[in-house]
């Protein structure tokens, strides 16, 4: 009986870039992906195409969790981590433009509390809290300014 190679046992992944970076134009702010991308591609050429291909025109393109739910997991996740604050202020400013409310964002950090103990919990809390401040500094901006959007 022939050998079926591995590549042919395997679900193809899949990984779209033009959809990746529709998908980061959906999460991130155009000033969020100005502020890091350009300056990775300068230390690591081709690291943030791949991350964008690989990420969210691929890991955020599967089924079984919605983008507000992916969320949640990602503050969780870089929380448990800890030492990763840019990532972390990206990802609660992600978090408000997918529909979280600072109220749910704040309560991620307080269940987290627990299970990844006070101190990661307090420190990913202050840098939540940070960054929804500037969400809302930007959205008295925006309104001042009069264009119309809405911050998030």
């Amino acid at each position: 009986m022939p050998e079926i190679p591995l590549a042919d046992q395997l679900t193809p992944a899949r990984l779209d870039r033009d959809e990746g970076y529709r998908m980061l134009d959906t999460l991130q702010d155009h000033a969020t992906q100005e502020a890091t991308l350009p300056g990775l591609e300068q230390i690591a050429p081709g690291f943030a195409d791949w991350l964008v291909t690989a990420l969210f025109g691929g890991t955020y393109l599967r089924a079984g969790l919605a983008l507000r739910d992916r969320q949640l997991v990602n503050l969780a996740a870089l929380t448990a981590l800890g030492g990763v604050d840019p990532q972390l202020t990206g990802h609660v400013r992600t978090a408000r433009r997918v529909g979280l409310t600072r109220e749910e964002i704040i309560e991620v950090f307080v269940h987290l509390a627990p299970y990844v103990g006070a101190p990661k919990a307090l420190a990913g809390l202050r840098v939540a809290v940070a960054a929804l401040a500037d969400a809302a500094e930007d959205t008295a901006e925006d309104t001042a300014a009069g264009d119309g959007r809405d911050g998030r």
